[in-house]
């Protein structure tokens, strides 16, 4: 299948940021985040919310989304992807800072939401 090709070929890529001289903050939300319980190997599910302030670079979107879906049969901790994606991320983009929100779903009446930050985020003084 073409999609599964997608996701084994991708890879997390940047392009140069268009507005280097101006501060601004990029949200991006994920809703169907999976991967799976590495003791149960039962599916976990997320939703993943990312914001960062960008330096030089800006990660493609398409790119975030496959490298996101690699994360699909992996067995892997809730804290350790949480930590691994923050950490890709910041090596290939260098962000000003970065924030990244995992809520999972609940499972067994437990629900987990993980928060990992890198840098020093700068008020932006937005209104939204």
């Amino acid at each position: 299948m073409y999609g599964e090709r997608e996701i084994e070929a991708g890879s997390l890529i940047c392009f140069p940021n268009p507005n280097i001289n101006r501060d601004y903050e990029i949200s991006i939300d994920f809703p169907e985040f999976t991967c799976k319980c590495p003791f149960s190997g039962y599916p976990d599910f997320a939703t993943l919310k990312i914001k960062y302030q960008p330096n030089t670079k800006v990660i493609e979107l398409k790119a975030i989304k496959l490298y996101l879906n690699s994360f699909r049969e992996k067995k892997i901790s809730h804290e350790e992807v949480t930590n691994k994606i923050i950490d890709d991320f910041v090596e290939v983009s260098d962000p000003k800072w970065m924030q990244l929100e995992a809520d999972f779903n609940p499972r067994g009446n437990v629900h987990t939401i993980i928060r990992v930050c890198h840098g020093k985020r700068k008020n932006l003084d937005l209104i939204l």
